[in-house]
C-alpha cells in the first residue's frame, strides 16, 4: 500500500480502507509492519515546551516532506519534535491524530473536509478552512493554511493548447467531444471527474482513457505521444514544469481547493508549536511543493529529512 506516485487512495482520501476498519487491522494489511510503533526517523533535538510532539504522514513523498519541514521547525524553535513517517491513508492517520499515536499531521483543506462531511459543498479555499472547524471531532482543530496547494488539474501540451486555443477548462469544453483523457479509472463516477465536468462546463470528452499511477509516467507519456489529449495530473507534479504542458484554468471549481495545512490532536499542543507551524504556512508555497517532489522523486533522489532540511535552511528557519 506504499504510494510513491501519489494514487487516488491517499491523496484525495475517498477510496481505500473503509472508514470503520480497526487501525490496527488497516496497518497489518499494509505490509505486517505498524509504523507507529517504529523508531521515529528526526532526532528530537530542543528543549521541550509543553511535552514532545510526533509528526505522522500519509504514505507519499509529498506529505513525508512537509512532516519533516514541521517537525524540523519545531526542533529548531525548541519544541522536541519526532516524525512517524508513512502511516498510511486518510483512513488511517486520522484515527492516528485522534487516538494520539501522533500529535499532527500534513493534511489537504478540501479532502479533509470531504473525510470528515461527505456532503460538503464547498469549493473554494476561504469557504474550505471556514466549514473544517466545525466538522472535526472534538479533541482535533487546524492551524492556518498554506499558500501551497496540490491539488487535481486538466492539463494539455503546449500545442494542444495553441492547437484549440485552451486557456480553461470552460475553452476545453468547446472541443472536449474531440479528446481524450487520460486519468484513473475513479475519474468516470467521482463528483469532481466526468460528472463535474459535465455539470459545470458542458464538457463530454471523446472517451476516458484509465491508468493508475495517479498522475505519473505512464499518464505523461500518454499526453506526450497524444495517446490522450488532457491528463488529470497533480499541480505539484515536477513532470508538469519540466514538460512544459499547461494547467487549464478552473474558474467554475470544479476542484475543490487543496491547501496543505497541519491537522493536530489539542492535547499536547502549545502556543509556540502553533505560532511556529503557521509560520511554516506562511512560507510554504505550491512551487516550494514542486521542486520538494522534483528533489525528492527526481534525479537526486533526496530523502524526505534532507530535502526538508534544505527547505528549512534556505527560508532562515535553522540557521
Amino acid at each position: 500500500m506504499k504510494d510513491n506516485v501519489r494514487t487516488p487512495l491517499t491523496r484525495r482520501g475517498l477510496a481505500g480502507l473503509a472508514a470503520g476498519v480497526g487501525l490496527a487491522v488497516a496497518l497489518t494489511a499494509c505490509g505486517g509492519s505498524n509504523p507507529l510503533s517504529t523508531p521515529s526517523t528526526s532526532a528530537a533535538t530542543g528543549g521541550t515546551s509543553g511535552g514532545s510532539l510526533t509528526v505522522g504522514s500519509a504514505d507519499f513523498p509529498e506529505s513525508q516532506i512537509i512532516a519533516e519541514i514541521y517537525a524540523g521547525a519545531l526542533n529548531a524553535a525548541g519544541v522536541t519534535a519526532t516524525t512517524k513517517p508513512n502511516i498510511g491513508s486518510r483512513e488511517i492517520y486520522f484515527k492516528a491524530v485522534q487516538d494520539g499515536s501522533v500529535d499532527l499531521v500534513p493534511d489537504y483543506s478540501g479532502n479533509l473536509l470531504s473525510y470528515v462531511n461527505t456532503s460538503a459543498a464547498e469549493v473554494s479555499a476561504d469557504d474550505i478552512v471556514k466549514a473544517l472547524p466545525g466538522k472535526l471531532p472534538d479533541g482535533l482543530a487546524i492551524l492556518d493554511a498554506s499558500k501551497a496547494e496540490d491539488k487535481d488539474a486538466m492539463v494539455v501540451t503546449k500545442a494542444t493548447a495553441e492547437k484549440y486555443q485552451l486557456k480553461s477548462i470552460a475553452d476545453l469544453a468547446k472541443v472536449c467531444k474531440d479528446l481524450t483523457i487520460g486519468a484513473p479509472a475513479t475519474f468516470e463516477t467521482r463528483q469532481y471527474g466526468l460528472p463535474g465536468l459535465k455539470d459545470k462546463y458542458g464538457c463530454e470528452l471523446k472517451a476516458l482513457k484509465p491508468f493508475s499511477d495517479g498522475g505519473g509516467n505512464l499518464t505523461l507519456q500518454a499526453l506526450l505521444t497524444d495517446d490522450v489529449q488532457v491528463a488529470d495530473i497533480y499541480t505539484t507534479t515536477p513532470s508538469i514544469a519540466d514538460n512544459d504542458l499547461v494547467v487549464l484554468d478552473d474558474p467554475k471549481n470544479n476542484f475543490k481547493a487543496q491547501q496543505v495545512l497541519p491537522l493536530y490532536n489539542k492535547a499536547k499542543m502549545t502556543d509556540k508549536a502553533k505560532e511556529t507551524l503557521n509560520n511554516v504556512s506562511r512560507m510554504l508555497t505550491t512551487d516550494d511543493l514542486v521542486n520538494l517532489n522534483r528533489a525528492v522523486s527526481g534525479n537526486q533522489k533526496q530523502n524526505a529529512k534532507d530535502a526538508a532540511a534544505s527547505w528549512l535552511k534556505d527560508k532562515g528557519i535553522v540557521k
